[in-house]
């Protein structure tokens, strides 16, 4: 096997608070838009609010009714990110048109959490009557959180690899990353790879907030504030995001169009707390700097940017600033860093796939996305975050940062692809 297989991405979907396809999503990204507000349903909680999908139609994806209403949205929304980068890919696996051997296009689709809205209403069911009489049949194969991938798989018959990857809010990076990996090294022409996410239930909301993760601010368009000395915790958001990651070889021989090159990845775990990062960001900085070696990082050449994880919870922005100083030194403070998780939210399993398609899509726009609401820096994260207002800048070199509950730590390195 060839063990030098260049990667690159070829399709790119989204399902998201701030749009639910790919232009809108950057556009308002680029704009600094936030799509977090008032949920109806969390109305009588401490929390009220989230970045919630919105008109979400699963027809308008090429889901029929029928599909829709057996389905939980997490898979909904997999779904459908997964067609739009299908579409986008021009990847066809029979029939008319067929360009790729089912047998050579996996589904590496994650979620932290799985059907988290089916598995509480079946669960009420069983509270109310303990016979069980009442659970529906469709209850597992729903509910569980490799359902998303297999109905993806099923869809576009993909037959080779298929894994369903679950690292909390690392997830869709880690994801992508053994996608590129498997690629890398020749188990696969192309993988649909990525993550998604329904949790921001009231059940959902109830357990981040009493784990006091959850931000309380009043308004929810300034509520999400990472790197801000105010900040209180992160918001919820949902959603999923798709990329089709696919050989150099395959796409040039089929005339794919290319969005960018993956170039690295970096995995660690902190081997430390179940829920908060190690605080020297030591861990944290090796996924970086494993993924800047892969990438053929220069100081002298590249100029950085970095989707950073910027949840808004205390502990995560400075163990994560201290990371970025461990693993790049004095070049920290010349990197362009944002967090789009001011803006969407933090959509946990889907999290780390939408911020891969911000990473991408900086560095083929030329435009670095905002944090917005960042209007009092905390001085302990002292890095250049982008405040406020998207900024132009050619770069060379884009990374997307991820860390999860139980000490996770994924980072993804991407390059404007070059022949």
């Amino acid at each position: 096997m060839d063990s030098c297989k260049r990667v690159v991405v070829t399709g790119m979907g989204i399902i998201s608070s701030v749009g639910n396809d790919l232009n809108t999503y950057w556009k308002n990204l680029s704009d600094g838009v936030c799509g977090i507000d008032f949920v109806e349903e969390l109305k009588d909680m401490p929390v009220k609010f989230a970045g919630r999908v919105k008109d979400f139609d699963p027809e308008a994806f090429g889901i029929d009714k029928p599909f829709a209403r057996k389905q939980d949205n997490f898979t909904l929304y997999a779904v459908a990110a997964a067609n739009q980068a299908m579409a986008a890919s021009g990847l066809v696996t029979e029939g008319k048109g067929q360009n790729i051997d089912p047998f050579r296009l996996g589904v590496y689709i994650g979620s932290g959490i799985g059907g988290f809205q089916t598995m509480y209403r079946e669960t009420e069911k069983m509270v109310q009557d303990p016979t069980g009489r009442w659970i529906s049949p469709n209850f597992i194969p729903t509910m569980i959180s490799n359902i998303a991938a297999g109905h993806v798989a099923i869809r576009h018959q993909a037959k080779g690899p298929c894994l369903d990857i679950v690292t909390a809010c690392a997830t869709s990076s880690h994801s992508l990353g053994e996608a590129f990996r498997a690629i890398r090294h020749g188990y696969a022409d192309a993988i649909i790879a990525g993550g998604t996410e329904f949790a921001s239930i009231p059940i959902g909301i109830a357990g981040f907030n009493n784990a006091r993760a959850l931000s309380r601010a009043e308004d929810p368009k300034h509520a999400s504030l990472p790197f801000n000395l105010n900040r209180q915790g992160f918001v919820m958001g949902d959603g999923a995001a798709i990329l089709i990651l696919e050989s150099l070889d395959h796409a040039l021989e089929r005339g794919a169009t290319i969005y960018g090159e993956m170039v690295g990845y970096g995995n660690t775990c902190d081997a430390h707390h179940s829920t908060a990062p190690r605080p020297d960001g030591s861990t944290q900085s090796r996924a970086l700097t494993l993924a800047l070696e892969e990438a053929g990082f220069d100081s002298s050449k590249d100029t950085l940017y970095i989707n950073a994880h910027g949840t808004g919870t205390h502990l995560n922005d400075a163990a994560e600033t201290l990371a970025y100083k461990l693993a790049l030194g004095d070049f920290a403070y010349k990197a362009h860093i944002s967090s789009t998780k001011s803006m969407t939210g933090h959509m946990l399993g889907a999290a780390g796939a939408a911020e891969a398609i911000a990473t991408v899509m900086a560095l083929k726009e030329g435009i670095i996305p905002p944090t917005i609401n960042l209007d009092c820096p905390d001085p302990e994260c002292d890095l250049d975050y982008t405040p406020n207002k998207a900024l132009k800048c050619d770069i060379t070199l884009g990374l997307s940062d991820s860390l999860g509950f139980g000490g996770h730590n994924a980072c993804l390195a991407f390059r404007k692809y070059r022949q």
